[in-house]
């Protein structure tokens, strides 16, 4: 749910924390967003009527729910319930980030946990974890910014609400290689390890999927064009469904064993022809720079 018939946008924003909330209420406050932090979930159906209240004053807002509300964020789900049952809709943003990142970010930032006073940082973040699962589980969209810088993160937020608002279906296509993690924010993952290998050719090993020999190689292969052939009649045939059950964003992530050849060749090929069919598409080379040279 996005939108409700008065008009008014309602976000939810809830996640770890230290996955990137501030910056994204900050992003969002920068794209017309009436912005909350730190809401107490009772607050929550009030605040949402006196916003409908407001005669198209207010036709958007973002309000952050996480675990710093402590006794207070126990009401959420019962919160969630009332919304449904008044047929108040909104849309929950997710966002998380692996253990071992987290434990980074907060001892960098020197800040301390919301449930860690006097305990480890790493059994808290497990204990939040298992708290917000049953959270997740109800999200719209969720964004894993392990990988993710701020300016990253900032860009993926403004392409999900600064376009979702107005109607329009964003797809972010991204490639990455499988020995370094798969991405863990797709709905789309294709694995194109079966086909042939630049990376065997002595002249193309250091280039990448955007140099024109590497991308021939790849592009001329018969499996290549049977693949793409079948993959993009099944994106076709796809996205329409996604976009008629009301989801706002796909992300389609392609994978190969480095992210430097095949993968990337693949996203930029799918991602360009998703722009001829006149869908907001970013396409995103996640692994790419490591190979480049000068990098």
């Amino acid at each position: 749910m996005a939108e409700d018939s008065t008009g008014l946008h309602v976000l939810i924003i809830t996640g770890l924390s230290g996955a990137g909330k501030t910056q994204t209420i900050n992003c969002l406050e920068d794209l017309g967003y009436y912005c909350v932090d730190n809401m107490p979930p009772a607050l929550l159906r009030k605040f949402i009527e006196l916003s409908m209240q407001s005669e198209g004053k207010i036709d958007k807002v973002a309000l952050v729910i996480d675990i710093r509300g402590g006794d207070f964020f126990k009401n959420l789900s019962q919160s969630l319930k009332e919304l449904a049952e008044n047929h108040l809709a909104y849309e929950i943003l997710f966002l998380e980030a692996s253990d071992e990142v987290l434990v980074r970010r907060f001892k960098e930032s020197r800040r301390r946990h919301p449930l860690a006073p006097g305990g480890r940082l790493l059994d808290a973040i497990k204990m939040e974890r298992s708290i917000l699962q049953e959270l997740r589980g109800q999200a719209n969209v969720i964004l894993d910014t392990s990988n993710t810088s701020p300016r990253e993160l900032k860009e993926k937020v403004t392409e999900l609400y600064s376009e979702s608002v107005t109607g329009n279906f964003a797809i972010n296509v991204v490639s990455f290689g499988y020995k370094m993690g798969i991405p863990l924010d797709c709905d789309i993952m294709m694995d194109v390890r079966f086909l042939p290998n630049p990376f065997y050719d002595p002249v193309m090993q250091k280039m990448t999927g955007e140099n024109e020999e590497v991308i021939s190689f790849v592009l001329d292969s018969d499996i290549t064009k049977s693949f793409l052939k079948s993959f993009l009649e099944l994106l076709k045939f796809l996205i329409p469904h996604y976009i008629h059950e009301g989801k706002t964003n796909l992300a389609i992530a392609i994978g190969c064993t480095g992210g430097q050849h095949r993968s990337v060749v693949l996203a930029n090929y799918i991602g360009q022809h998703l722009k001829e069919w006149e869908y907001n598409v970013i396409i995103r080379h996640r692994d790419m720079a490591k190979y480049m040279v000068g990098e």
